[in-house]
């Protein structure tokens, strides 16, 4: 008999019938026929008759002989006993031996803790025998008995613990680690969470799911939660939360500071004017240069402003209105001091309007609603301005303190309104900064230019950052080797409310982390050891992957892609879409994502693994191309997102097997069978409807279904036939040959459905 992994040798001193209802901790309960169970070598042992609860301190004492026998002595002579049968074992085994004794009085201590009654016919003897073991307890057992303890504490005066039958699964919850489940991990990921060893997850996978896994293979959460569950965590599944985290300026009331510059981040629905309104106040033709008309990347710009005799530097970030955008409209909101929440006065509410007012609440932040295409004549500001209400912001007209003004980025009307606008909420933010302090701000985007090597764009929110500086962003430092304008004009430094482009990086710095300088290199390698484990993980890309599902059963194939982008905002957005694409029928699996030129690895990558290459708003060298059509490899580049998605979504319908509808268009009787070359003929008689060269038959036999399948031909006398209508008799042939007299058929027309994912 086995209890908590340790061997206890039982003699029953009489028989009798027994069950073992249930094992607690180091509890045994059984139900039995006779009142009085006696055991030599006991240990605690609760009687369940016909009652529905046991008290665990009310036992039947039995005669003074039982209990002389249980004494220090004996249990030494036990000892011994053990001891001498294991003298010749290994050393191996006199560890495990050791180590299953302390576990002993682990449990040992546990019954000290759980039964406190002088009264027990077995606490002072267990007591006296585990006084001297208790103290090699280690600390981590001492806490958890000391909360033990504590819960014991709570038990009412009587000092007797109730536990009703049908709650012998005691409850433990309290004690149970919750696991949040967010995302699919890999098993040594989850190994690390729930605090089992890898060989071990794997092995109840192989011998319980029938499933075979390796350390780096990606588990579906179903599967995880079914893990989990079963090694005795309570699971709570979570969708990912955006990091929120803004850089703030701490001392504001220092004599040192000095007023800054705002950053307005436009916001808005795609089609509802941003990049327009942008064209207006900086008097420029950014509409034109993008791809498609639209804006699929985060940009900043300066622009010098007069208002009130005073001359204001206005930082404009311009961010992307698509869904998949998401990630750079946040990191935009991170940022700014003030949002121009732009919607078109023909479009009203939209869902990224609507994404773009919950960050306007959740982050506290001013903003001004700006109503676009005003020149057109349409009623429709009320509603807006209604709608807008339901979010609580409220226009200064109907008591509000929201700020509205219409614009016409086309006929330039308000736009000077606009702007002296923004200058008025900037002088009552009181803005500023102390650019004697060493930099520090958040980097926007970032990318690998196949000249200058790896470059950041961000913005500094504080201090002044200078050429030479030792700049830390998560677990990646670099010494600042140049500074750029967004109009690519290098500079020595940097100060407070200012984008620049930075070279240095070895490797790309994770956009829409904060980044600092430090005063010397030690200080930035201790900070980035620091922040290893803060490395953000590609999440999308990861749950793209092949991953195992509870559904072992299923052969999904695979479109295998490997994607190259320009930036690495690009490359969130791109995996932020596809992974929204149902992967019931086709599993995508990203082998390699990166951002950067298509190179001769990726080529090498391709042809390796069969995959296909994709590459948006990246360059293709003639020796590349050449490259790629030599070995064959399928490739495709873009530059807008939305055509790159569609490519892909036709890729995996491409590969989905086609499913049919069945329309019934005859019913067929089989009066007779014969051979010819080999082969069985059935002779038919169509009752009803029609058969067609092509139909799809049901055989039925006796009312039941024993064949499915074609018909290989089909014939009226000696002539093959396209159709043989109703009343009339035929031949056919099929793959199935057990035709017989008296069989049914029915005709079925297949139509393909229409391919889905």
């Amino acid at each position: 008999m086995y209890i908590n992994n340790m061997s206890y040798h039982y003699t029953l001193s009489y028989k009798f019938k027994y069950k073992i209802l249930v094992t607690v901790d180091s509890f045994l309960i059984l139900s039995c026929d006779d009142e009085i169970v006696t055991l030599d070598n006991p240990k605690l042992i609760s009687l369940l008759g016909v009652n529905s609860q046991i008290v665990l301190d009310s036992f039947e004492k039995t005669s003074s002989s039982y209990i002389t026998n249980i004494s220090n002595r004996s249990e030494k002579k036990h000892k011994n006993i053990i001891n001498e049968r294991d003298i010749n074992k290994s050393k191996k085994f006199r560890n495990k031996l050791v180590k299953n004794k302390r576990k002993e009085s682990d449990n040992i201590e546990k019954v000290k803790l759980l039964v406190n009654s002088s009264n027990h016919v077995f606490t002072q003897d267990l007591l006296d025998a585990s006084d001297n073991k208790s103290r090699k307890v280690n600390n981590k057992s001492k806490k958890k008995d000391k909360r033990l303890l504590e819960t014991v504490n709570n038990i009412p005066a009587d000092n007797s613990l109730t536990i009703n039958r049908n709650e012998l699964s005691i409850n433990k919850s309290f004690s149970k680690k919750t696991i949040v489940l967010v995302k699919p991990l890999s098993v040594q990921e989850l190994a690390i969470e729930i605090s089992v060893p890898e060989t071990e997850i794997i092995r109840y996978l192989f011998l319980d799911r029938g499933i075979s896994a390796t350390t780096n293979k990606l588990l579906d959460i179903d599967l995880i939660s079914n893990i989990i569950d079963h090694y005795g965590f309570n699971v709570v599944k979570a969708k990912l939360e955006e990091d929120t985290d803004y850089y703030e300026v701490k001392d504001t009331d220092s004599s040192l500071n000095v007023r800054r510059s705002p950053v307005i981040t436009i916001l808005g629905h795609v089609d509802h004017g941003k990049t327009t309104l942008l064209d207006a106040i900086l008097n420029t033709n950014l509409v034109n240069k993008e791809s498609g008309g639209i804006t699929q990347s985060i940009s900043g710009y300066e622009i010098f402003w007069h208002y009130d005799s005073c001359e204001y530097k206005l930082i404009f970030l311009d961010t992307p209105g698509h869904e998949s955008f998401k990630k750079m409209r946040l990191r935009g909101a991170k940022v700014t001091d003030l949002v121009l929440l732009v919607i078109a006065v023909d479009d009203g509410l939209q869902p990224q309007t609507i994404e773009s007012i919950q960050y306007i609440q959740k982050m506290n932040l001013s903003c001004i609603v700006v109503i676009t295409k005003s020149d057109k004549s349409l009623n429709n500001l009320d509603k807006i301005k209604r709608d807008l209400s339901n979010y609580n912001l409220l226009c200064q007209e109907w008591g509000g303190d929201t700020t509205f003004v219409e614009v016409s980025a086309i006929n330039n009307n308000n736009i000077d309104v606009l702007l002296s606008k923004i200058c008025i909420m900037c002088n009552d933010k009181n803005l500023v900064a102390n650019p004697q302090e060493l930099a520090a701000g958040t980097i926007i985007e970032s990318f690998l230019d196949k000249k200058k090597g790896y470059v950041a764009n961000l913005i500094v929110q504080n201090g002044t950052l200078k050429v030479g500086d030792i700049i830390v962003a998560g677990n990646l430092y670099c010494k600042v080797k140049s500074l750029m304008t967004p109009s690519n004009i290098q500079v020595k430094f940097s100060g407070p409310s200012s984008i620049v482009k930075i070279l240095g990086f070895v490797d790309a710095p994770q956009a829409g982390s904060l980044f600092s300088v430090c005063k010397n290199e030690k200080e930035a390698k201790l900070y980035c050891l620091s922040h290893i484990k803060d490395e953000k993980v590609n999440t999308p890309l990861n749950s793209l992957n092949t991953r195992i599902t509870l559904d072992v059963t299923s052969d999904v194939k695979q479109l295998k892609l490997i994607i190259k982008t320009d930036t690495q905002g690009s490359l969130e957005a791109i995996m932020d879409l596809l992974v929204n694409i149902s992967q019931s029928k086709i599993q995508l699996n990203i082998v390699y994502a990166g951002y950067g030129s298509i190179s001769n690895s990726d080529v090498e990558l391709a042809v390796a693994t069969g995959s296909i290459l994709i590459g948006f708003n990246t360059d293709v060298l003639c020796h590349i191309r050449q490259l790629l059509k030599k070995n064959e490899v399928s490739f495709k580049t873009f530059d807008i997102i939305y055509d790159l998605f569609t490519y892909i979504r036709d890729l995996m319908l491409d590969l989905v097997d086609p499913e049919y509808d069945k329309i019934l268009i005859g019913n067929i009787s089989v009066q007779t069978v014969f051979s010819m070359n080999k082969n069985f003929v059935a002779g038919c008689k169509v009752n009803k409807g029609k058969l067609r060269r092509d139909s799809y038959v049901h055989v039925y036999r006796n009312n039941s279904l024993i064949h499915e399948g074609f018909i290989t031909s089909l014939k009226r006398m000696k002539d093959d036939v396209d159709e043989v209508l109703s009343v009339n008799e035929c031949g056919l042939m099929s793959d199935f040959d057990s035709w017989k007299d008296g069989d049914t058929l029915e005709a079925y027309d297949l139509v393909t459905k229409e391919k889905t994912l």
